[in-house]
């Protein structure tokens, strides 16, 4: 891990009706406790107390919000309007970020985020030539931990994978993929429309299962313009966020544990 990263952390609301927020009577999701301490919290301490971690940044609604949330560690992250979708505000924070990168994308609610995943996830994006590089985890690694876990995982022939709310942006051609992102995130959780998004070629390969894991980057590489590499992690944890009732008992349970 050569060189250090600038990291963005999104920690937008879903809107005066987002119903993890609501249940838990809090004006961001990234504010439910888990383990008495707020989402963004953690996630916060974990990358300041990581080596390879040169800033971070949160993209939120209000400011306000960081100085309740974060305590003494609200003077150092910087601030970043969050805008009407994730994407969008990638978008903009990077823009204002500058620089040729590298920079690290990750969520609020990723409360078990460790130095363990960041090592294993920043080594392998250092590692790759590409522009873009996304944290995944295989099925059989989720399911041999939480063998009752309610995941969408996605299939590519004898591959399934689960996202893992990381994203290394290694170069400025890898924002392309922003612009894509925004037409398909409402359908993140729909596996055949997500591939769809990609061309008929990816999605008639998807449904006979004549792709791997490798072949769909390799077909999304096409797609968007450039070269974009999985990184599997071999941590149950690193695909478990908190969009549900049942993740933030389960994380509450592992971080009791």
């Amino acid at each position: 891990m050569e060189n250090k990263w600038q990291v963005l952390v999104l920690a937008g609301s879903r809107g005066p009706n987002d119903p993890m927020a609501s249940r838990y009577g809090v004006s961001h999701k990234c504010l439910i406790e888990v383990g008495g301490k707020p989402m963004l919290a953690r996630v916060v301490e974990t990358l300041l107390s990581h080596s390879a971690v040169r800033s971070i940044g949160i993209s939120i609604e209000v400011k306000d919000v960081l100085g309740p949330a974060l305590g003494e560690n609200a003077d150092r992250v910087e601030f970043h309007q969050a805008k009407n979708s994730a994407p969008a505000s990638v978008l903009s924070a990077l823009q204002e970020i500058g620089g040729d990168g590298p920079v690290l994308v990750t969520t609020a609610d990723h409360a078990l985020l460790d130095h363990q995943m960041l090592d294993s996830f920043l080594s392998g994006a250092q590692e790759a030539d590409a522009d873009l590089l996304v944290g995944l985890a295989r099925a059989e690694v989720i399911l041999a931990a939480y063998p009752d876990a309610k995941r969408t995982f996605l299939k590519f022939g004898p591959d399934r994978v689960s996202g893992c709310n990381l994203f290394a942006f290694k170069t400025p051609r890898a924002k392309q993929v922003l612009e894509l992102w925004q037409r398909v995130e409402k359908n993140r959780k729909n596996p055949i429309k997500l591939i769809a998004a990609f061309g008929f070629k990816a999605l008639f390969a998807y449904l006979t299962g004549n792709i791997n894991l490798d072949k769909a980057f390799e077909l999304a590489s096409r797609r968007l313009g450039i070269t974009a590499r999985p990184v599997l992690l071999p941590f149950a944890n690193a695909a478990v966020d908190v969009d549900k009732p049942e993740d933030k008992e389960l994380v509450e349970e592992i971080l009791a544990g």
